[in-house]
């Protein structure tokens, strides 16, 4: 069974090319504008959906244009919609994007109806175990909802994955609900106290997090792939090396990806393989979910 559900935000991306990202204070010219649906959430529901995933989406939308765009694209996308809820007041969310000629990117977030995705807004239902084998969660909807979704999906037999992303200090009645976390180098900081500058750091990263409740420990690392923490395996499996031109969404990629992989049945560290290749082919297209590759691109 590859049954996903994830849990999350949904936004809509709007993005200038540039060549450099101002700094505080400067006003520069910039090239070319775009708009892409977004969000972490949905950006990792797309990804999931594309490889093969079996994907059910909840998160709380604005009762405005972009709202009704996000839905359909979803459903384009083969994406189950139908626990998705409309907020009668707040905006959909959206996004602010700068990205710079190397690839780089500057995002700002106005989550609007995301942060209003509360705990009532879930059905029981969703959490069965003969409907879903795993569950993705991330940090743009408010974490008592995040921490309500994983003490169900775990009491249910599903194996919750966190991408503890935008990066925050999280509590242990979270992180023990959680079988895998997935940080970048930043998030593993704020959340360790330990600066992700070599393996021995990443390591005692990982032991850290363990040592909180987290089951599995994976701690992205860019272009040069990601260390894997878990009872089976430790050490780096290497990254894809490619010519970025676009990185956002690229760690959203990796989790949908991995969730994939990893509800395919695939062992932990040959799902992180399949995981890093997807993020690499990402960054080489411009956009969020436009940059999401399908499953015969991977192979």
């Amino acid at each position: 069974m590859n049954s996903i559900l994830v849990i999350g935000s949904s936004n809509t991306d709007m993005v200038i090319k540039t060549d450099r990202i101002p700094v505080p204070g400067e006003t520069i010219l910039g090239g070319r504008f775009f708009m892409n649906p977004g969000g972490k959430g949905a950006n990792q529901a797309v990804a999931a959906s594309r490889l093969g995933g079996k994907i059910t989406f909840i998160t709380k939308r604005g009762n405005d244009l972009f709202g009704n765009q996000t839905i359909g694209v979803l459903m384009n996308e083969g994406i189950n919609t139908e626990f998705i809820v409309k907020d009668p007041d707040l905006p959909s969310g959206v996004a602010l994007i700068t990205v710079d000629a190397g690839g780089e990117n500057c995002i700002v977030v106005a989550p609007g109806a995301n942060g209003s995705l509360l705990p009532s807004d879930i059905p029981d239902t969703v959490f069965s175990s003969e409907k879903h084998n795993i569950l993705l969660l991330q940090l743009e909807i408010p974490v008592e909802s995040v921490i309500y979704a994983s003490k169900k999906a775990r009491e249910n037999g599903l194996k919750v994955i966190l991408n503890p992303a935008p990066a925050q200090v999280l509590s242990d009645d979270l992180l023990e609900n959680i079988w895998m976390i997935t940080p970048n180098e930043t998030e593993a900081e704020i959340l360790t106290g330990i600066p992700i500058s070599g393996t021995e750091n990443a390591l005692k990263a990982s032991d850290i997090l363990i040592n909180r409740g987290v089951e599995n420990v994976i701690i992205t690392l860019g272009e040069d792939g990601a260390w894997v923490k878990t009872e089976d395996f430790t050490g780096l499996v290497p990254g894809v090396k490619v010519k970025a031109v676009d990185t956002t969404a690229a760690g959203d990629v990796f989790n949908g990806a991995l969730a994939v992989a990893l509800s395919e049945g695939m062992e932990i560290r040959e799902a992180v393989m399949f995981a890093n290749k997807a993020a690499a082919l990402s960054v080489t297209k411009m956009g969020a979910q436009a940059s999401a590759p399908f499953r015969n691109e991977i192979a």
